[in-house]
Parts: structure tokens; sequence; C-alpha cells
């Protein structure tokens, strides 16, 4: 198997076109398909929908459901900083140019995080979908010590995990 990237994320959203003006406005992601339908594609349950996708630069996708017949989206189920969307954009200064542009919107944006590798700030869509906006920071070489170094971080974590 060879995958080569990440083709969409979808997550639900509260209203189509709010998120659409969000996403184009405050993001600068063309809105690149909408399909409606009356019925799941894949498991052909009468659920009519509008699906939504906001091209990124690498030409993978952001997606989103507006299901007709649900009008809350429940985000309590998960911790909020444990499922988001990050998007990574190309150096510390357009991080900042982002957090000048979210804030002059009035959008709360909590960063920036230095993570030691990557820069992020973090803030919320009209959905309470939270996003991470990040570049990376780190030094030649850092990418393969992480690699090297991951397999006996995870055997760690499940040791202590474990009790």
């Amino acid at each position: 198997m060879d995958v080569r990237q990440v083709h969409h994320i979808a997550y639900r959203c509260r209203d189509a076109a709010q998120t659409a003006d969000f996403y184009e406005k405050l993001l600068d992601l063309p809105l690149a398909h909408v399909i409606v339908q009356d019925r799941v594609p894949s498991t052909q349950q009468l659920d009519p929908h509008c699906h939504l996708f906001f091209e990124l630069a690498d030409q993978s996708y952001l997606a989103f459901f507006d299901v007709a017949s649900e009008e809350e989206i429940v985000q309590a189920a998960n911790p909020d900083w444990a499922q988001h969307i990050a998007m990574e954009l190309s150096s510390v200064e357009e991080l900042h140019g982002a957090l000048d542009r979210l804030q002059a919107a009035g959008i709360d944006v909590l960063g920036p995080v230095d993570h030691g590798f990557i820069r992020s700030i973090y803030f919320y869509d009209p959905s309470g979908h939270r996003l991470e906006l990040t570049c990376r920071t780190h030094d030649e070489g850092d990418l393969n010590r992480f690699r090297a170094e991951a397999r006996s971080a995870l055997d760690g974590w499940t040791a202590t995990k474990a009790g």
C-alpha cells in the first residue's frame, strides 16, 4: 500500500453557509466542491445533507457535512484539544499574520504555542471544531531523530499506561 497524502478530513458543521463564509474569508480556503444529496452514498440511508469541500494548497481537502435532520453537534464527547484539524503554514511570519487576522475578526485565539518542533495557534470555527494553524520550526535532522525515537517512546507509554 502506498498512501501518499490525506485526501480529506471530514467533520460535521451546524450551517453550511456559515461554514463556507468562515473558511473562505478567514482562512482563504476556496470552496472547491459541494454535493447535496438526499441519501448517504455508502449506506443509502435517507438523510438529506450538504457535503462541502475546501481545498488546501497541496490539493487535499477539509470537508464538512451539514445534515438537515440534526440541528446540534455535540462536541463535548471529546476533549476539545484531542480532536482538531491542523493546517500548516509556511513560516512563523505567516503564522503571526494569521493570528492578527483572526483576532481582528473577533476570533479568540490561543497561542502562539511553541511545541519545540512546530509553533501553533488554536481557535474554533463556527461549528465549534478546534483548528490549529502551525508552522515548522524544527532543525535539520530532527525529523529523522523523531522517527528513530518513536517506537521506544510508544513502548514506554504503553508500559506506563498498563501500570
